[in-house]
This record gives C-alpha cells, structure tokens and sequence, in this order.
C-alpha cells in the first residue's frame, strides 16, 4: 500500500548494467571471403530479423546493435559502411575488395539477460571488437621458430622442385643466385633485384591458388614497400660469408622481421583474441588442382598450429596462459551450391584437419566445422532437360555475359567428388584430377536495398557458436 491507503504501482527492478568485451578474429586465406563475412555479420546484427538461430535475437533479448567509436588507436577502422554500399547497391552491386591490411571494428550489442522474475530485469552491454586481418599473417607465425638457414633451406627445396616442373618465375630467381656472389660484400642493388624476384615467385604462386606463401608481407607490402625489412630473399648456406655480405645482410633482416612484423602482431592483436574464424574457399582449392589443394591443406593445419599453446615452444612463451577459447572453420560460398551439397561441402575442412581439430579439442579449446554463405546470391533451381526427362538441382543467380552485362543464369556444378579421393590424389602429387578439371560458377551480388535483411546461409548459427553463450 501506498503512504496514503492506495495501492502503490508496480515498478520493475532493473539491475544495474554490466558491461563485457569479447574479442573476434577474422581472417582465412585468399579469397575465402572474410571482408563479406564481417560486413554481412555487422548488417545482419543491426537487422536481425532473419537471425533465427542466434537465441538472443530469436528471443527478443537483443535490444539494440550500434557502432561505437573507434577502438584502434594507429589501427584503420574496418570500413563497413563503405563495403555494404558496394555490396547492395542499386545500380552495380559488387564484391568488395579484399583484406589486405590490419583493421578493427566495435560494436555495442545491449542484452536483456534471462532470469528469475524475483531478481528483476537484468541488462548488459557486450562490446564485440571484430578484428580483421589477411590469412597470410597467421602463416608466417610458423617461421617463428626457425631460423634463417632452415628457412631458407625449405623455401630453396620448393623452388627448386618448382623450377624442374617449369615455372618461369621459380627459374628466374635460381639464375639471380648463381648470378650473384652472396658471399661477396653487400650491393643494394643485388639485395633489391633477389627480393624483387623472390616476390614475383610468391605472386606467381599465390596466383594458382597456393596458400603457403611467405613472408605474407611481400604481397601486400604497403607502406612498407622497399622498406629493408621487406627486402631479402632465401639463399643457400654460405659458411664463408663475411660480416657485411648479403647473406649475413638477409640474416640479420629475416629475423628483423620476425622482429618487427610478426612478434609484434601477435604480442599486440592475436594473442588477445577469443574466438576465432577460419574461412576456408574449398572450391578455388579443388578448381586449382591438385597442387593447391594440398597446400591449402598444409596451411590450414599451420593456422590451426597457431592457437594450440603447447605446441610450439615460441608460441608457449608468448601465448603466457592466454588461448583462443572457440575456433570456427567455415566453408564459404555455400550459396553457390545446391544445399544437397552443403553436407559434403562441410566435410572438407573437417576430413583436411581432423587430427589438428582434435588436438585443439584436446588442448581446450572448442572448434566446429560448417558450410556457411555469409551473404547468399542465389536461389535454388531445378532444370529439367525434357529430352531425356533428367532433373538438375541447382543454382540460379547473377552473372556477367560475353558483353559483359549482368543477367541471371542457371548453373549445374555437378556433385562435390569424395574428399578422401581428392586427399590421396593431392598427396601423390598428382597434376591434375583423375576425373578431369572441377569449374565452379562465380555469381555476383543482385541489386537490392540497404534497408533490407540481408539473406545468408548459417550466419546466424556460426554467430550463436561463436558468442551465444556470452548473450
């Protein structure tokens, strides 16, 4: 009762907010989609209506998504807006371009929080900081613990290997080594045209769809272009090498970029993330051939390496109790499939990196693997061919003509062949696929508005994976 008889109105306890920061690394190889994936991922948040399976947002729960001011200090800003205008435009929807740098993102998310109706309603703000940065970064943390020598020894067995297949780029640089006299006292001049032609080898491979290219800065140097620390190469042992000589030179820089661009990143940004997503274009691998698949394969299970403290003395030291507690592997492009396929799809990653997941699992960490379309561009299609009365589940979306004209198309890419075949072929160091070369369509986004739920394929059951239980 009130002081004056009446009954007093009821009032709702609200327990004083509380506030929390979880940390999200982003990254994958070449191509694999992670300037999509973020985008889609902070659209989809502001606009959760088609966010059924993140729990939060399928209970009501998740009151309000904003973004906040920039939490980098020297690091850029993850430019959102700008991608979801490329994305969705009206007039020419495009991919936007991909990761080629360090960039960072915070967002707001205000939680109500489930609990007893005697302990009233209860808020939160969770502060979700999406850090975004390029695959390659992840793979050169493996030559942290190797030193000049053996570095140079694993990269000169490839290029070696790759000059007798015939690559024009692997053969240019082996010429430049028996050119050069790296016993010899330093000339810039030489130093500058070895790291240009070991570049040029790297952007060669990376252009047919191999993942293990380092140093990962040699391709997307930046403000660092010609910059000393970018510039040595791998060179055959020289025990007579004078102090000043271009081998002792590229000793001294290799380890001055481990130094400089590798310790560093991770002391400052990958040591702290939480939780973690590896996106992974199965089907650019597969369409590469054999050769790249099996280096696809080898690299993902280096990135895994990564986030296994313990298993690598370097990264024991560094790591000081701090672990990744969830890793997300996800295949992307689902959408370019039928979702008949999107099961063996998933198996891909899982089948390539079961031992390493396992060893993860071990370690504490929880992992999971799925297919996902962050952004999907197509719909499903089943074509009929009446002459032979043959049904074709497939795809339909956005495609460029011979004149270059969008128009939508239909497209068949068959059945995904059997992961353990495409394992053992790509172990046996196989040129092409027995069954002949696999094509995948490239569809483009369709135009729509900015205003609208963004359609995608297991965002939202990747996002309730990944930070469900801290909403």
């Amino acid at each position: 009762m009130g002081k004056n008889g009446h009954a007093g109105e009821a009032r709702e306890t609200v327990i004083p907010e509380r506030e929390h920061t979880i940390r999200l690394g982003v990254t994958g190889l070449s191509r694999a989609g992670k300037t999509v994936f973020i985008t889609s991922l902070v659209a989809s948040l502001k606009n959760s209506k088609n966010m059924v399976e993140l729990v939060a947002a399928r209970e009501g729960r998740l009151k309000a998504v904003n973004l906040e001011p920039h939490p980098g200090g020297t690091v850029p800003r993850f430019p959102f807006e700008d991608h979801l205008r490329t994305m969705v435009s009206q007039d020419e929807p495009a991919w936007p371009p991909g990761t080629k740098r360090l960039s960072k993102l915070r967002l707001s998310l205000r939680i109500q929080r489930k609990s007893p109706d005697w302990l009233g309603r209860l808020e939160e703000t969770v502060y979700l900081d999406i850090i975004d940065f390029p695959g390659e970064w992840l793979i050169d943390l493996t030559m942290m613990d190797k030193n000049f020598a053996s570095w140079s020894v694993e990269c000169l067995e490839r290029i070696t290997f790759e000059g007798l297949d015939g690559r024009e780029e692997a053969v240019s640089y082996l010429k430049q080594l028996k050119r050069i006299n790296t016993e010899a006292n330093l000339n810039e001049e030489d130093a500058q045209s070895l790291a240009r032609s070991f570049t040029a080898y790297l952007k060669a491979l990376k252009t047919a769809g191999y993942s293990r290219c380092t140093p990962g800065r040699f391709l997307q140097p930046g403000d660092l272009e010609n910059a000393a620390v970018l510039t040595f190469a791998p060179l055959y042992s020289r025990d007579k090498a004078v102090r000043k000589s271009i081998y002792k030179e590229f000793e001294s820089r290799f380890e001055e970029y481990k130094k400089q661009m590798i310790q560093s990143f991770f002391e400052n940004y990958l040591s702290k993330i939480d939780r973690q997503v590896v996106l992974v274009d199965v089907m650019a691998a597969i369409e590469a051939g054999p050769g790249p698949f099996e280096d696809q394969r080898k690299a993902m299970k280096d990135i895994l390496s990564v986030f296994q403290p313990g298993q690598n003395l370097w990264l024991t030291r560094l790591f000081k109790g701090q672990k990744v507690e969830k890793i997300l592997f996800a295949a992307t492009k689902a959408d370019h499939l039928h979702h008949s396929q999107h099961g063996k799809l998933s198996t891909y990653p899982d089948g390539v990196l079961r031992e390493s997941v396992q060893r993860a699992n071990d370690k504490g960490a929880k992992t999971r693997v799925m297919s996902i379309a962050a952004l999907r561009v197509t719909e499903e299609h089943t074509h009929t061919l009446t002459e032979d009365n043959v049904n074709y589940q497939g795809v339909c979306g956005w495609l460029p003509d011979k004149n270059g004209s969008r128009r939508r198309w239909f497209a068949y890419p068959g059945t995904l062949p059997d992961i353990g075949a495409l394992l053992k072929e790509a172990r046996k160091g196989e040129k092409e696929w027995r069954d002949g070369p696999q094509s995948f369509p490239k569809f483009r986004p369709e135009p729509r508005s900015r205003e609208q739920t963004l359609p995608h394929i297991r965002l939202d059951k990747a996002l309730e994976f990944l930070i469900g239980d801290l909403l």
